[in-house]
Order: structure tokens, then sequence, then C-alpha cells
């Protein structure tokens, strides 16, 4: 599902959803918060004909409301397995940014979320997919997911990034034989990540791996800030992400992980949230 506005970056919008829908062999649904009106449907029209991929499964919905809430209800109404979300550029700064609305359906929404940071009507392909190893009953959904978006993408590399907090390593360092010690703590807690995350791959199907240069790499840092800081150095072309797990008040008083990505988006995001952990 796509909430669109008449912005200027409607046709790029609309060409990247009508080609994942297209890759993804699914159904596309669009939904404009506002009124309708004869030049609206026109105009969205036309870019639809002119678009390079034609996918005749999609629908066009108007409704009127609160734009948060609206499409909320819609992606739970048409029981959307993706919601696809255009980011801003901060004027004059080279950072990006959600505004209000696309943060809180992120937060909010049952279905996976694709954020986009820099959509383009001529196809951009992807290449490199950076996807988290967090131990954590998500991750397994999040990384066969992750394989399954590189097939349909074409993508060739996929990298495996184990973030280790670096509390787990938080030993007092002040003579040879303590940084041995811990030098000898962090390599042990990197084979013991590297092997976890070696071990989900290895139960995906051959079908989903074939082809596909998959790595691990681990990252003493905090978690969210650290796979971010990752993706961008390297370059990757999509970040994914397991989805937020229900915030309880106190978790809403802590920074997640997600929030440092949400915070500055170093790429395109996909947010994974398996209806199994609804």
């Amino acid at each position: 599902m796509v909430g669109f506005a008449f912005s200027p970056n409607l046709k790029a919008n609309v060409y990247e959803a009508l080609r994942m829908a297209h890759y993804f062999d699914g159904e596309l649904i669009f939904v404009h918060v506002g009124r309708k009106t004869p030049e609206k449907v026109a105009h969205f029209t036309e870019i639809i004909d002119s678009s390079p991929v034609w996918n005749k499964k999609y629908k066009v919905y108007w409704r009127v409301g609160n734009p948060v809430q609206t499409l909320l209800e819609a992606s739970e109404e048409f029981n959307i397995d993706m919601i696809l979300l255009g980011a801003l550029k901060r004027e004059n700064v080279v950072k990006f940014y959600l505004g209000s609305i696309a943060r809180k359906i992120t937060r909010k929404a049952k279905c996976s979320v694709l954020l986009l940071i820099n959509p383009s009507a001529e196809r951009i392909p992807c290449q490199h997919i950076v996807v988290n190893g967090f131990d954590s009953p998500q991750t397994i959904e999040t990384i066969r997911a992750a394989f399954t978006v590189a097939k349909s993408l074409g993508a060739k590399k996929i990298s495996l990034v184990e973030e280790i907090s670096r509390s787990k390593v938080d030993v007092a360092v002040d003579d040879d034989l303590s940084l041995r010690r811990a030098t000898l703590k962090k390599e042990k807690l990197r084979r013991q990540e590297q092997t976890r995350v070696k071990d989900v791959v290895e139960k995906l199907p051959s079908s989903l791996t074939q082809d596909i240069n998959w790595t691990t790499q681990s990252i003493f840092g905090r978690r969210g800030y650290s796979i971010g800081h990752y993706a961008k150095v390297v370059r990757a072309d999509l970040l994914v992400m397991n989805a937020v797990d229900k915030l309880s008040f106190i978790d809403r008083l802590i920074t997640r992980d997600i929030e440092h990505i949400l915070a500055e988006l170093p790429t395109d995001v996909l947010i994974i949230n398996s209806r199994d952990n609804d």
C-alpha cells in the first residue's frame, strides 16, 4: 500500500511502487487521504499510464480523515503486507528524516514498512543489502525476508550484521593481561554471534541463498546506531531491520534500536513486521 500526496515526488513514488509490485508479483493499493477531484484523478491516471512498468493489479482509494489513522486503518482493512513511505530531505542539510505522518505510521503499523529516502523515476538497481542479525526471535524471519527481497530485486550481496553491546565486554583495561582478556572475550563473543547467524542462513532453502554472496559482520556498539552507521559507510542500497516490539511505558522513555535508524535514515530501510508476532 502507498499513501500518496500530490507532492513533487509523486511520480517517483508511484513508479517505485509499481516496480515493487511487479518484482514481488503483488497487488498494489494506492490511498490518498484528501478530497477527490477530477483534476487529481486525471493527474494520477496520467502518471500511472506513463509508467514503463505496467501492473494491472492495482486499485486507488480516496479517503477523508486523519492521515495517520486513515492509512493505518486502510492497511488493516486491505490486509496489507507492506506499506511504502517516502522520506523527506532536510533543506540545505545532507540528511534525511521522516515527516511526522510517516514516523507515526512506521511506529504503529502492524505490517512491514519500506522507507525510501530517494525515490527515482528511473530504476536504480539494488546491489547490496545489510540486514540485522540481532539475537531476537524476530531475526529469523527478518533474515529470510532479506534473502527473499534480494532474490526479487536481483541483489547479489548481503551483509548480516550482529551488533554486540559494549557492556558485554566492558572490562577495565589497565595492563597487558587485562587487555588480552578483553580481546579474547571480544573474539569469543564474535565467534558465538557469527555461528548463530550462519546457522540461521544455512537453514534457509537453498533456492533463497544460492547465487548470493553473503557474509557476517560483528560490530561492538550501540544497537540501531551502529548498524545504521555501518550501512551508510558501506553504501548499502537497503537496510533490513526487525520491527519494534510493542512498547511499554518504560520503553517509550528509552531510545529503542529502530529509533536511531528513524532519526537519520542511512539508506532505504525495510522494517519487517512478521504477522506471527502480532
